[in-house]
This record gives C-alpha cells, sequence and structure tokens, in this order.
C-alpha cells in the first residue's frame, strides 16, 4: 500500500488541483471557501496533536504541504480569532482560549469521561494499576481520563488531554483492530511523517504490531519497553461495531507477563461489555 502521500497532503493538493471555474459560476466562492475551512481545520487539528511542545510555521508548513505564505495567513487568522496563539518567545504556535472555550460548551454533550468513570475507577481497583481512556479524534487518539490504581509503582505514560497518532500506543492498536483494513490503511498514510518524526515508527511497524494484537484479541503496546512499561487495552465500540475509544491498563513490565496479560483483559472485557450497554443508552 502507498504511503508517499499523506492524507494532510491530499486534503490540500485535491483542493488546490481543482479546476478552475468560469466567472459566471456561482460554485466559485462555495469551492474556495470549503478550502479555506479544510485548510483552517487541518491546521487546528496539527496544533491540537503537538499542544504541549507547540510548533513553528516551518513545521506545520513542512506537515500540511503548503508554503508559507499560505500557512502564515491561515494562522494569523486562527490567532486572531483566538483559535490559536503564538508565543512570543519562541515563536511556537498552540491551541488559543477560543479553542478551550468551544471544548468547554461542547463537553456536556460528549462527556464521555463522566460516564465512563465508574468503569475506570472499579478497573483500577481490580488491577491495581492506571487505567486509562483513550478516545478517537480523527487520526489521532486522545487521553480523556486517567485512574491509578493501588499499586505503588505508577505508570503516568500519558497525561489527560495528550494527543498521538493513531498507530501509537496500545489504545490505538485496540481501535485500528476493529476497522477495515482499507481504513487503517488511510490512518497510516495519514500519520506516517509523525509516527515517524515523533516515534521512529514506520508504518510496516505499526502494521507488525497490529497483526500480532489482532491475532492476540487485544492491543498491547511493545513500543515503551524500553521504559519498563508495558500497556495492553481493549476497544470500546457503538452498536455499529465501530471503534470510538478504548480502555488500557499499563503497568511496570514485570508485572505483565502472558499469564497476567489474559487476566487483565478478562476484566477489561467483562466491565466494557456493561459500559458499552450504558453508553448507547438514551441521555
Amino acid at each position: 500500500m502507498s504511503r508517499s502521500t499523506t492524507h494532510y497532503e491530499k486534503s490540500i493538493r485535491r483542493v488546490a488541483a481543482a479546476p478552475k471555474r468560469k466567472r459566471n459560476e456561482p460554485s466559485k466562492a462555495r469551492t474556495s471557501g470549503t478550502q479555506a475551512i479544510e485548510r483552517a481545520s487541518l491546521l487546528i487539528r496539527l496544533i491540537a496533536s503537538h499542544n504541549r511542545s507547540g510548533l513553528l510555521i516551518g513545521e506545520i508548513a513542512a506537515l500540511c504541504s503548503l508554503d508559507r505564505t499560505t500557512a502564515h495567513r491561515i494562522l494569523k487568522c486562527l490567532v486572531s480569532e483566538g483559535f490559536a496563539m503564538r508565543a512570543a518567545d519562541s515563536g511556537r504556535y498552540f491551541l488559543g482560549p477560543l479553542s478551550f472555550e468551544v471544548g468547554l460548551a461542547a463537553a456536556p454533550r460528549f462527556n464521555l469521561s463522566h460516564i465512563c468513570a465508574p468503569w475506570l475507577h472499579r478497573i483500577a481497583q481490580k488491577t491495581g494499576d492506571t487505567v486509562f481512556l483513550m478516545v478517537r479524534s480523527g487520526y489521532d487518539s486522545v487521553c480523556m481520563d486517567r485512574h491509578e490504581g493501588p499499586f505503588p509503582i505508577k505508570t503516568f505514560t500519558m497525561d489527560v488531554g495528550a494527543r498521538r497518532p493513531l498507530g501509537m500506543g496500545a489504545g490505538s492498536l485496540a481501535m485500528l483492530m476493529r476497522l477495515p483494513d482499507e481504513a487503517v490503511d488511510e490512518v497510516l498514510s495519514a500519520n506516517a511523517k509523525r509516527l515517524a518524526a515523533q516515534y521512529g515508527l514506520t508504518v510496516p511497524s505499526v502494521l507488525k504490531a497490529l497483526a500480532r494484537s489482532r491475532q492476540m484479541g487485544y492491543g498491547l503496546n511493545e513500543f515503551q519497553t524500553a521504559m519498563g512499561v508495558t500497556t495492553l487495552s481493549l476497544p470500546i465500540t457503538n452498536r455499529f461495531g465501530h471503534p470510538f475509544a478504548a480502555i488500557s491498563i499499563g503497568a511496570i513490565t514485570p508485572r505483565m507477563n502472558s499469564a497476567r496479560q489474559k487476566e487483565l483483559v478478562a476484566i477489561l472485557r467483562a466491565e466494557i461489555t456493561v459500559l458499552e450497554k450504558a453508553v448507547g443508552e438514551p441521555r
């Protein structure tokens, strides 16, 4: 499968390569407006995925396959509207205050962490380890919540709000497990650059881990074994079987032998079976 062009690149090039229309065709303004929205959306998502360290304009332009002038023009508008902000000392771009306000406004209707909290707490207490709620956001996974178990050695591999490209982490693998191959191909093509730049991962290595996870029946992250941490995960699916989230358990590697992995997966599966019914109930 081809990995030469990312989703960001294809999105931009599809809009940029659209045939020019005659002046009397009314759809020209609509096409231009759609292109502007697509580009702004791409930049916001990109900044969100790097919000802890921020991004320089050159990095944003390269990752989105935009020239610096175009990227600067869009960023200037996003900053003026409050969706992004530029740090004066470093010149790096971060999410702005309006992004936070919009997120707060949407939270009451999409507060999955509140719904899942009792299950996360129970799993953490049963296992003794750290439990994470991961939610899919486009081509990324976002850590929505984290609960600590009583075991004294903690494994804080993710902060709440942290964003990773799908393909990195047990939660990502768990969600990708339930997607068709065509969807997996699209996701990994979109994330190939970021997986390599941020984590040193290649698409073949992710596919190998995904194949193994599918065979075992749960996502297993062995990319962090150098840190002495192993994480396993199962997806949360909707009534149509689509994976939109995952619950992961992280522990020091000595606690994650094959026998205990089976025990943890059994606990996860039992809890998620009940949770999926609760999530599907009208609210």
